[in-house]
């Protein structure tokens, strides 16, 4: 039962029951009804964020999360494989294909490098699994970023290679007239006696004692730059222009199988021995220039003599005797 209350009437000096309006009571049930009602909503906002008590919703969300985390895990497995295969590659890159065409390696440090400057991951960060989504993040752009180097140098590779190619094509590497057309090897690369004035002369090419008529071949690739008479002494001649600052001159021909101008590769017949200019008899005098420089041409017959050919070429081409131009 409520306690009735009272309040001492000072004019009446008497004791007056309190009268408690309608609206009065009525307030104060609303008031204990919206207590009641915030109270009872904060309870089960704290309920919801507790992990005594889930909704479905949230055993979904969690189920998921767990998916993805095992996701992320094999993806950083495959990156694992990825790197071990791509650590392989890069190793015959540097150690095995650049070696070979006398190249630099690409540094380590250079192919794993991060990315600088503006932090790429700043919309990853402030989620529970934040970490792992970033470093995830972080190989999959380094990984890629090594594949682009990767690609980039492989196609450096092959250009190399193709320049390669042409190069060991271009290369001088055979002997101008076969070894069973030849008399002898007349004079070789020195100083010589000039067969005009017998005074000791610096011989730039090679002297091969043949018949009129013997072929005479391309010793590489290139193109006929000039086939003509019109350079003293020569008589008839053919200068070859390979490349790579390789050039061939051959001399006193009887008449000429190619023009200038004309392509032809390694074993091609360009000519004929003959004895025209300043010469003693039929011959075929033969230079090579590499890089504006005369070069002993004996250091080129690599491609079509024996070991034991060689041997017997360079003694005779190393007598000191008369040239014949």
């Amino acid at each position: 039962m409520a306690k009735v209350k009272y309040y001492f009437d000072s004019e009446n000096l008497a004791y007056r029951k309190i009268k408690t309006k309608i609206s009065t009571k009525f307030g104060v049930v609303a008031l204990f009804l919206v207590a009641s009602a915030l109270f009872g909503f904060l309870c089960f906002v704290v309920l919801l964020n507790t992990p005594f008590f889930e909704t479905p919703k949230d055993k979904l969300q969690a189920r998921e999360i767990e998916n993805y985390k095992l996701r992320y895990e094999i993806l950083n497995k495959r990156m694992n494989q990825i790197d071990e295969v791509l650590a392989d590659i890069e190793d015959r890159d540097n150690n095995i294909y650049r070696v070979y065409f006398n190249t630099s390696a690409i540094p380590s440090e250079q192919r794993k490098a991060g990315f600088g400057g503006v932090n790429r991951y700043k919309e990853l960060e402030g989620y529970n699994n934040s970490d792992l989504v970033i470093n995830t993040s972080k190989r999959v752009d380094v990984i890629a970023k090594e594949l682009v180097i990767q690609s980039k140098s492989l196609d450096e590779i092959l250009k190399l290679a193709k320049e390669k190619n042409n190069l060991l094509a271009a290369i001088p590497a055979i002997q101008p007239v076969r070894n069973e057309n030849l008399k002898q090897i007349a004079s070789g690369f020195g100083y010589r006696n000039d067969p005009f004035t017998k005074a000791r002369k610096f011989h730039e090419g090679m002297d091969f004692s043949a018949k009129t008529g013997t072929p005479i071949f391309s010793t590489g690739n290139g193109v006929v730059e000039r086939a003509d008479n019109t350079a003293s002494g020569y008589g008839n001649h053919i200068v070859i222009r390979h490349g790579f600052g390789y050039e061939t001159l051959y001399g006193h021909l009887s008449k000429y199988n190619c023009r200038a101008g004309q392509r032809v590769k390694r074993g091609d017949i360009i000519g004929y021995v003959g004895s025209t200019g300043r010469s003693e008899g039929p011959h075929l005098h033969y230079e090579v220039h590499k890089n504006d420089e005369v070069v002993n041409p004996l250091n080129f017959y690599y491609g079509n003599i024996s070991a034991a050919e060689y041997v017997i070429i360079t003694k005779l081409a190393n007598q000191e005797n008369q040239s014949l131009d």
